[in-house]
């Protein structure tokens, strides 16, 4: 059954955009990521042009996202103060991103930058995650205490906030760091910024597993419907017969993932998205080499 779809010009099956926003909602809630990192590459893939993947994206994350969040806030997995903190970086992040993809498209370089952006992130966050989750693995099979962490000069960094939930004591600049990295992340490459957010919590703030995935998606609503919002007034690019057949399937995915997650361990968690995200870098990364068919058709305004 074929639908038209206004903003991106083409006809698509949507029995296939509902199974790919459930598929990608049950990475939401499994994960604790927006899923843009995998639905954005995955739209290109059937022909949608780069601007709409990724405005559109921006928007049925806001779903996923709220509907994960609602799942581990039942199960008391959701540390809002520093939800908070990430939100205000992202909220400013996610602005000047908006900006930044409005002029990168008056270029006409907006589709190169995305593909680029998705291989280059992709490619290091899912490495050394895999690495790291790996390590955690063989860890916990030789009984191998995991190694204390050292002071370093991020803990004597200013403005420091006791974060309770997360039983952490640090400054507020960190959090506020992250989420605005993220903020620009999620109006570039239209993702909520999950597969960044995720491992800068756990490494870089220090987090308890338990109250990541939870956490990172309360931000993540906030940021992409900045995102949706600014996209639509600035560029046009949101496509609202896409983003609705993608919400649908993404609400009901979302609450799957969020009780699959609850019978997997962190680390096993954190090695499945690994892998997901080295696969979407190199299949990206491979259709970026190949030689187009129409040689003139690089760096063409919109990607097509």
């Amino acid at each position: 059954m074929q639908i038209y779809l206004p903003i991106a010009e083409i006809s698509v099956n949507i029995f296939l955009i509902l199974g790919m926003g459930g598929a990608v909602g049950f990475l939401s809630g499994l994960f604790g990521v927006g899923g843009g990192f995998l639905m954005t590459p995955l739209l290109i893939f059937i022909g949608i042009p780069s601007p709409v993947a990724v405005a559109t994206e921006a928007n049925q994350i806001v779903a996923s996202s709220v509907s994960g969040v609602l799942a581990h806030w039942k199960r008391g997995n959701v540390d809002f103060r520093m939800g908070l903190a990430l939100l205000a970086g992202g909220v400013l992040g996610s602005t000047f991103g908006v900006w930044l993809f409005t002029f990168l498209k008056s270029l006409g370089q907006i589709d190169l930058v995305i593909k680029l952006s998705y291989v280059v992130f992709l490619g290091i966050i899912g490495t050394l995650m895999f690495i790291e989750s790996l390590r955690a693995i063989l860890r916990s099979r030789n009984q191998t205490p995991p190694a204390r962490r050292h002071h370093t000069w991020i803990h004597g960094m200013p403005f420091k906030v006791r974060f309770r939930k997360s039983r952490l004591y640090i400054s507020a600049l960190l959090p506020i760091g992250v989420g605005f990295v993220v903020g620009v992340l999620a109006a570039i490459m239209g993702v909520g910024g999950g597969f960044v957010m995720v491992p800068a919590m756990i490494y870089l703030l220090g987090m308890p597993t338990s109250v990541v995935v939870g956490t990172s998606l309360f931000q993540i609503i906030f940021v992409t419907a900045n995102v949706t919002v600014l996209q639509a007034v600035n560029n046009q690019t949101v496509d609202v017969v896409l983003a609705l057949l993608l919400l649908t399937g993404g609400v009901i995915g979302a609450q799957f993932g969020a009780k699959a997650g609850a019978k997997l361990k962190g680390e096993q968690l954190r090695i499945l998205l690994a892998l997901m995200v080295i696969g979407v870098c190199m299949k990206l990364g491979f259709d970026l080499v190949l030689t187009p068919d129409d040689l003139y058709s690089i760096g063409a305004g919109g990607g097509h």
